[in-house]
This record gives C-alpha cells, structure tokens and sequence, in this order.
C-alpha cells in the first residue's frame, strides 16, 4: 500500500469514528504530535488555559463560559463562569507549574491535553469533583464521571444550586437563538423578528417592562424560567 493510500485510508477511519474526536480535521493528522508542555499558566477560563502561549483546552470536561450565570441554592444569579475561573487560578497556583499532555487539535487549533500539577494532581478531576466543571461524556467516555457523581451528591459548586450544562449555554446563546430543547415554533417566528426582546443578558422580574415581555422570555430563553418561581406558568406575577 503506498505512503498516500495509507494516509487517506487513516484519515477515513478517523471521521468514521468522528464521535470520540473533538474535531476531525485531516490536516491535524498529519501534523506532528507536540511535546508535553510545563509552565505557569495564565487562566482563560474554568477549562481553558496559557501556557507559553499555546491555548490549551483541558481534555473530557466542559467548565461553564466566561459570561454564563448559573442560580444558586436560593434562586439568586451568580457569575458562575468567573467563578470556575477563579478556583481553578487558586488550584493551580498551589502547586506550580502545571504540564499538560497532548491528546488532540480541536477545530480553533488549541492544544486539547490532560494536565496535572506540579504534585501530580489532575486538573480536570479536581474541577469536576469540586462542581466547577462537568464531566463531558462526548469526549470524556466517563472519565470523570465518578467525580461528578461526588460533587453532585455533595451539592458543591454547580450542584448547590441550577444550571445549563455549558454545552447546552453555549447553543442557547449561539446568536441568540432559543435551546433546540425548546425550540421556537413557526407561531412565534414574528414575534422574535418584531418584539426587540432578546436572551441577553439574562433580565430579573425587577428589569422586565410588561407582562408580554415576561412571557416571551419564558417561552424563549434558556433562563425564562427563573421568572415563574412558584411554577404555575404565569412569570413576574407583579406584572401579569
């Protein structure tokens, strides 16, 4: 078999299996396998950082986005993105520096890698096992799965309260569209084109002008539903 025939075929068999790679994109298979990287690293966020300047993603997890807000135990919003971050910022800088293995290329060619701290320590199991990440059984295969099922028996980080996985987040505030979970149907289409309402940012029954404007967060946005506290379907009862 010659040197290209192989190649093509290798690349076949990577996008049959496409499910249990980030991205498949041909290009990276042929791309040399970098070197494990060590260093202090500068946070992005809960599941993404720096180090000597290569993006690196942490493998298998999925820690909520940098503008995301998650409720609490009480109800009350929190910047629970920032908060990721921070934790992680104070996990690592106890024991410097972090080195991170290389598993893959995802589609924004950053470096998607297992990283442990100077002691060893696994980064991404910790961010699960404290709430501050999730396990990602897309890429994890339930890797983390054990540490997610303490965390969420514990009530810690995310579990304390409510919250979108930030898979889902991410697709709910992909250009403002409503989750496939709840899709808009072709009823509503003018309304969404005409109201000028809009997911962003998340809006409190305090920040909502009418009893309308309540009603079409509630049907549309991934967050609607923290404006009907006692479930009854009627949300910002002061206005409707």
């Amino acid at each position: 078999m010659t040197v290209a025939a192989s190649g093509a075929l290798a690349a076949q068999t990577a996008w049959r299996h496409s499910d249990s790679l980030r991205e498949v994109n041909v290009s990276n298979l042929l791309r040399p396998k970098p070197e494990p990287i060590a260093g202090v690293a500068s946070i992005i966020d809960g599941d993404t950082i720096e180090v000597h300047g290569q993006r690196i993603r942490f493998n298998g997890i999925d820690a909520p986005e940098s503008k995301q807000y998650c409720d609490d135990a009480k109800g009350f919003e929190y910047p629970c993105g920032r908060r990721a971050a921070k934790a992680l910022d104070a996990f690592l800088a106890a024991s410097r520096p972090v080195q991170c293995t290389f598993v893959t290329w995802d589609r924004y060619d950053r470096f998607v890698g297992d990283c442990r701290r100077a002691d060893g320590a696994s980064v991404a199991a910790w961010m699960v096992e404290q709430g501050q990440a999730l396990d990602w059984p897309r890429y994890s295969r339930g890797a983390y799965a054990g540490q997610q099922a303490t965390a969420k028996a514990a009530k810690v980080g995310l579990w304390a309260g409510t919250f979108l996985a930030p898979w889902e987040w991410r697709a709910a505030h992909d250009a403002d569209r409503a989750p496939l979970s709840h899709p808009i149907g072709i009823a509503n289409r003018p309304l969404v084109a005409q109201s000028g309402y809009s997911c962003q940012p998340r809006r409190t029954c305090s920040q909502v002008g009418s009893c309308d404007e309540a009603n079409w967060y509630l049907q549309n946005c991934p967050w609607g539903g923290k404006l009907d506290r006692d479930k009854d379907g009627i949300p910002c009862e002061t206005l409707c």
